[in-house]
């Protein structure tokens, strides 16, 4: 998803940081047209009492809420995300929007202050949504037609076997006659060999009237 947005979003905000209180708000204010979509990042971080340092809290959550300042501060996005997280929102009409931050803590805690970076790209929906249905049609016609040549080849595969299964069929045939009339032929000769030989004896003990 990250390089598919990378090619359709038309515009891309710098990222940037700044610094909070625990349930302090930060607001952009952006003029967008209708059915624009926009995708921001956000991670927030806690400062670490007594130090500059800042750390993650698994109980530190991002508010994020969207206005239409155009349309009496109608509220269109308000939702909660972990403390590093994104969040996806599509306009519905032109105008000014305004975007705010807004850094909580799910077990109540107050008084702390945050470091959030924030980034946000906007683009086209339906550029986007178009993108995402082509590169999925493209890769469902991709695997169709390597299933039609797969079973094209087994196709194949399939008339080879039953050529080389008839002809085999018809060589064994034509061997199998071949041996029965062979066998034919020596049963004859051997019988006639047997004739012949007895009448040959036969003729033998009559002319030395042994018989």
């Amino acid at each position: 998803m990250n390089w598919l947005l990378t090619l359709v979003f038309v515009h891309l905000a710098s990222a940037l940081h700044f610094y909070l209180n625990t349930g302090e708000s930060r607001c952009f204010y952006e003029e967008l047209q209708a059915d624009t979509l926009l995708v921001g990042r956000i991670e927030a971080t806690e400062r670490v009492d007594g130090t500059n340092d800042y750390r993650h809290n698994g109980n530190l959550k991002v508010k994020v809420t969207v206005d239409e300042t155009f349309d009496n501060d109608h509220r269109v996005l308000d939702q909660k995300s972990s403390s590093s997280g994104e969040f996806t929102f599509t306009t519905q009409d032109s105008g000014e929007h305004s975007i705010c931050i807004t850094p909580e803590y799910t077990d109540g805690t107050n008084n702390k202050r945050h470091k959030v970076f924030f980034d946000l790209a906007q683009g086209s929906a339906h550029d986007f949504v178009d993108s995402k249905g082509t590169k999925k049609v493209d890769d469902l016609t991709t695997r169709i037609k390597a299933l039609n040549q797969k079973l094209t080849e087994i196709h194949n595969e399939q008339e080879n076997l039953r050529i080389r299964e008839a002809t085999f069929r018809d060589q064994s045939e034509s061997t199998n006659a071949r041996v029965v009339k062979w066998s034919i032929i020596q049963l004859i000769v051997l019988v006639g060999t047997c004739v012949y030989q007895l009448r040959h004896l036969k003729s033998f003990f009559v002319k030395q009237k042994i018989v």
